[in-house]
This record gives structure tokens, C-alpha cells and sequence, in this order.
């Protein structure tokens, strides 16, 4: 063995099974002690601090302390700041490595850069490995060894590549005994860290590696109904994983491999979800200056976007007049999360609409998002935008009386999360404000009084945004 004493430092991989970082310190040192850090770096920065996400790290680290503790260890669980607290444990413990796994935003770099540094200083060894992606950084490249900017040529090379050993499990279990002994701790309460408890327990959201087992094991009896029941919000059609892929609580190679191997339409649209992951995190590696609010297209850099403030906070609040867009926005607001399809209607709404900034809402959906991943959220909002790579053009702008019509037909997912319109008929509920005064008030639902007019002419923003775009090329 080449390490008596390791380290693995766990962040957005809160699992003990098929796990690069664990396996490779398992398989060289004779005792491997585990960490999480609560890193006061992010933490602080965050300003609600009833946040489900911190809730759904808290109990996926209680979970995996608990599988830690059936084979004699443990999980250690620090506050603090992870650039400092993961070199000062791994000096206190005398451990010669620390093993972690890649983490791909610029921010986690410089942190990881300083930490390898640090221990370098003292003589310590610092491994990291692929694990949250299939393929990562310049893996998949062009014919003339470019990184791909246009999703179905990688999507192409991406299958093309794939096999056999880039799917296989890391068998951590034939390791398992050398993890270092440990008497079990009891984990600081998420009130200690300075947050509060949400309403994530009365969600259909199970946590941990358990909770994403029972979500994918029922995805997986209906994955065949995917391509087509993805794109309504009331029905069940997703696959609900994307917080448990976010933080790694399930293993992105055991997706993979059972999409690829079950085959047919739906399986297939679902591994082309997982490509797009793959896809927007090398965009990132490749375009670090997205991470500071730069467009992928420099010449829609400086869109001059009237941002009427007043706009931007009737959509963060659902009150735009426009149900399907608002019943969007309730539902981001209540749960922290969003249906796909509504993402792409109110990104699109809010820029192409309201004529607002897309940095103004990728911020707005960093802070609400369970599910948030800087890469794919940032992909998401320029696609809206027209300002990414292979993005939505420019010229082609949802209408969200259509979008409504054609993926909530009936209306169900509206009366849901706007439960104003309640009594309107499944015709009336895509564009209430047609309704007659008459019929207004026989339903009592009063249009301007119980439920907000359009705050915009959607015919009249289109022009306009149509004139700022084509301005700016």
C-alpha cells in the first residue's frame, strides 16, 4: 500500500458506493478517514437561511455518517472554511494523501488549488478524480481537437466514446474494511450551522442515497414514457433526480449505463438529459468566464435591456398575469424546484417579454433552485437568451398562451400553483383576462382584483424584443 493514513474529502458526492475518490483512497492506504466540510465560504454567502438545499446536504451527510458508522467509522463533519479545514485535519490526523473528486466551477478550483498547495507544505499528497460527469474537460473533442459549442455533434461523439469502461462502478465495497476505526459522533444540527428547517420534509423529495435508490427505481418503471410525458408539468413524467445528481447522493455512471442499456425512445431522450450535463460542464471548463456573468456569444455581451425593476419582481413573485408563467414561478417559490419545460417558458418570458437582463433570473434561480448547478443553469439561461452556444435563435420567442395551451391543456398544473383561477374552464385559464366581466363575476374571479392583468402586451414585447436583438447583431 502506498499511504498508511489517507483522507477522503467528500463535497458534492454524498455517497459510499461507486465513488472515484473513496475507491482509489481505499484501495492505497491501510486507514481512510472521511470528511465533509460545511464550508462557511458558500454557506455565508447564501441569504435565506431557511435554504432546502443546505436541508437536503444536511440529511444526505447524515445518511452517509450513518453508512460510514455500520463498518466501524465515520464520517467527520466540520463548519468552517473547507480551504482551511481540510489541511488542518489532514495534519491532525498524520495523513500523508487527501483524495477528493473534481469539481468543475472556477471558484471550487481556486479553493482546491489552495488546499494542494497548503499541503504541499507539509509534505501531504493531493489526488483528484473524474466522478460527477461521464466524460469531463477535453475528453470529447472536434476532429480538429476543439471543444464542441453545438450540442449534437458532442452528443454524436459522446456515444460514439462511450463504453463499457467509462460506465463501470468503482467497487468500493471489496475495500471497505479499510476505513479507519472510528467511535460515531454526533452530527452538529443544522440550527448550530445558522439555518432553519424548511418544508422539504413534507415534499416528495426523499433525501440521501436511499431517497435517490426509491426515486430511480420508480423512474425507472415508467422511463419508457419519458420523451413523451417529460414535457407536462402535470404529469409525472421526470425523473425527479436532478438534486440527487446536483450532489452526487447517486451515481452518474449507474444513470448512464441503465439508460443506455434499457434503449428505446424514452431511455434515450433521458441519456440525451445526461449528455446535456456532461456537455454544459466542458463548456464551462472551456469558457471559465461564464462564471462571471460574461455571454458565450460576445456580441450579445451588452444587450441594453430596459430591466424594469418593477417587471422582475411581479415574475419572481408569480404575479405576471400570465398563469402558466406564474404558476411557474409559485411552484420554484414553494418547492425549489421547476419543472424543465417552465424553465425554458419563463426564461424566455422574463427576457424576451419583459425585457429584462437573463443574469437578472440565472440569480434569481441560483438562490430558489434545490436542483441549482452552475453550469447547467447558466447553459439554460442563455439558450433562453439567444446568447449561448446552440441556443434558442434569437428571432424565435415563446408565446406563453401557446406554451400554456399545448403542455397544461386542461389546466391542472396552473390551478395547482395559482389556485385563483380555480374556477375558470380549461379554456378560460391560458389567457383569463379575455373573459367577459359577466362571467367574472359569475365565477368570482375578477381579473385586475383577485388575480393580476397582464403586466405586459406579450404581441407588443415581442416586437420589441425582436428590435433590440436585431439592433444588437
Amino acid at each position: 500500500m502506498q499511504y498508511s493514513t489517507s483522507l477522503v474529502w467528500f463535497r458534492r458526492d454524498l455517497r459510499n458506493y461507486d465513488h472515484a475518490a473513496l475507491y482509489y483512497a481505499l484501495k492505497t492506504s491501510q486507514q481512510v478517514y472521511c470528511v465533509f466540510v460545511f464550508d462557511t465560504e458558500i454557506l455565508n454567502h447564501l441569504p435565506d437561511k431557511a435554504d432546502r438545499r443546505v436541508e437536503f446536504i444536511w440529511e444526505s451527510v447524515k445518511e452517509l455518517k450513518a453508512a460510514l458508522q455500520q463498518h466501524g467509522s465515520d464520517l467527520i463533519v466540520l463548519h468552517g472554511m473547507a480551504q482551511h479545514e481540510v489541511p488542518q485535519l489532514a495534519q491532525a490526523l498524520k495523513a500523508q494523501a487527501v483524495f477528493t473528486n473534481h469539481d468543475y466551477e472556477p471558484s471550487a478550483i481556486t479553493r482546491d488549488t489552495q488546499v494542494a498547495q497548503q499541503l504541499q507544505t507539509h509534505q501531504i499528497d493531493f489526488h483528484h478524480y473524474k466522478d460527477q460527469v461521464i466524460f469531463e474537460k477535453d475528453e470529447i473533442l472536434t476532429m480538429a481537437h476543439k471543444p464542441y459549442s453545438v450540442f449534437t455533434p458532442y452528443k454524436n461523439t459522446w456515444l460514439k466514446t462511450v463504453n463499457d469502461f467509462y460506465l463501470k462502478p468503482y467497487p468500493v465495497d471489496r475495500y471497505l474494511g479499510n476505513l479507519a476505526k472510528l467511535e460515531p459522533q454526533t452530527l452538529t444540527s443544522l440550527e448550530s450551522l445558522g439555518f432553519q428547517r424548511t418544508n422539504l420534509s413534507s415534499m416528495r423529495l426523499p433525501t440521501g442515497m436511499s431517497g435517490a435508490a426509491t426515486l430511480f427505481t420508480d423512474f425507472i418503471e415508467r422511463i419508457k414514457h419519458y420523451k413523451e410525458a417529460r414535457d407536462f408539468p402535470a404529469v409525472k413524467g421526470a425523473s425527479y433526480l436532478s438534486v440527487h445528481l446536483r450532489f452526487g447522493t447517486i451515481s452518474i455512471r449507474q444513470l448512464a449505463r441503465t439508460a443506455l442499456q434499457i434503449g428505446g425512445f424514452g431511455a434515450e431522450t433521458w441519456a440525451s438529459e445526461l449528455i446535456w450535463r456532461d456537455f454544459y460542464f466542458q463548456i464551462l471548463h472551456h469558457n471559465p468566464q461564464l462564471a462571471t456573468g460574461k455571454a458565450f456569444k460576445p456580441e450579445f455581451e451588452s444587450i441594453p435591456f430596459p430591466n424594469d425593476s418593477a417587471l422582475f419582481s411581479a415574475w419572481c413573485e408569480g404575479k405576471t398575469g400570465y398563469p402558466l408563467v406564474d404558476a411557474a414561478m409559485r411552484q420554484l417559490n414553494n418547492t425549489g424546484f421547476m419543472h424543465n419545460r417552465l424553465r425554458m417558458v419563463a426564461a424566455s418570458f422574463l427576457v424576451k417579454d419583459l425585457l429584462i437582463d437573463w443574469r437578472w433570473g440565472e440569480r434569481y434561480f441560483a438562490e430558489k433552485l434545490i436542483d441549482f448547478d452552475f453550469s447547467a443553469n447558466n447553459g439554460g439561461w442563455q439558450w433562453a437568451a439567444s446568447t449561448g452556444c446552440d441556443a434558442q435563435p434569437w428571432f424565435r420567442i415563446f408565446n406563453p398562451m401557446t406554451q400554456s395551451e399545448r403542455f397544461d391543456g386542461h389546466g391542472k398544473f396552473i390551478r395547482k400553483y395559482v389556485t385563483e383561477l380555480a374556477r375558470c374552464s380549461d379554456k378560460e385559464i391560458h389567457a383569463p383576462w379575455l373573459i367577459s366581466a359577466q362571467r367574472q363575476t359569475s365565477i368570482n374571479t375578477v381579473i385586475g382584483q383577485d388575480y393580476p392583468k397582464p403586466i405586459v402586451d406579450h404581441a407588443t414585447q415581442r416586437e420589441r424584443a425582436l428590435s433590440l436583438y436585431k439592433n444588437t447583431v
